[in-house]
């Protein structure tokens, strides 16, 4: 193959992929009233949030981060740095925040964390193989399933070798909250078993898949916590139970679920 035919094959691939990160700037998402690249769950007083964010963020992200507190962290629909403030409060030392929404990116500026205002497929279609761990803090239900997958492929694209994606979202499996997390909001275009989640995850490129509930009963010092955590606890018991009679074999009936998944070393 002569010079002239590779270099024009390195120009295509590059101009291919200029159009491609052109087309997902431009091109909005579909939810309407709370898109994917921004953060939803703060509560009204949102310096209120950083406290009680940090708890369950530290229950259920901190055990699956590496161990290296330099290792370079993107938080996708970062809000007003939740999510950050814990990473910091725990040494983690190269991490930044995107959320499309200036207004929330301000109260984590207001505080000194690493957040800027970006779009989240631009972004990451701007940096590739920049990061060792990407974390979405919204919910992936925000994105309809091909934009879940599109987004998962950008993901991918943009860890390092031997990275790791963080993702969670609505469980359907639960019959209790599981048609509600669906129906109460517009922009819920799904919601997931541990099956399904890890079926979006293949698909979006990975094979590597963990799944696991997410904890919400994790604030030790309320008396409720325990009661809370007793209730939940016996009620999935039964509906495991049930599940069983039924031929089903479904061991995750959080509210939330989470996935670990992991880019490949080549």
């Amino acid at each position: 193959m002569s010079t002239r035919s590779t270099d024009a094959g390195a120009g295509e691939a590059a101009s291919a992929r200029v159009h491609a990160i052109d087309d997902v700037r431009y091109r909005p998402l579909a939810a309407r009233l709370e898109p994917f690249d921004s953060y939803w769950q703060a509560p009204a007083d949102v310096d209120k949030g950083y406290a009680s964010f940090a708890r369950y963020y530290e229950a259920n992200y901190l055990p699956h981060l590496p161990a290296d507190k330099g290792c370079a962290i993107l938080v996708v629909s970062c809000g007003p740095g939740y999510l950050v403030h814990t990473l910091a409060r725990h040494g983690y030392t190269n991490v930044v925040g995107i959320d499309s929404d200036p207004r929330k990116v301000a109260h984590a500026a207001a505080r000194g964390l690493p957040c800027t205002t970006g779009k989240a497929f631009p972004y990451l279609a701007d940096h590739r193989e920049a990061f060792d761990v990407i974390i979405p803090e919204q919910e992936l239900n925000h994105l309809t399933l091909d934009e879940q997958i599109e987004f998962l492929r950008l993901c991918k694209q943009s860890l390092r070798a031997g990275g790791r994606l963080i993702v969670y979202g609505l469980n359907g499996a639960n019959p209790l909250v599981g048609v509600e997390n669906l129906t109460h909001n517009i922009d819920h275009f799904n919601v997931f078993t541990e099956y399904s989640l890890r079926q979006v995850l293949e698909l979006g490129g990975f094979d590597d898949v963990r799944v696991l509930p997410l904890k919400i009963y994790v604030f030790w010092r309320n008396p409720l916590n325990y009661v809370g955590l007793a209730l939940t606890g016996a009620a999935e018991l039964v509906f495991r139970m049930f599940y069983k009679l039924y031929g089903k074999d479904v061991k995750i009936l959080s509210k939330k679920l989470a996935a670990v998944a992991y880019k490949r070393y080549k």
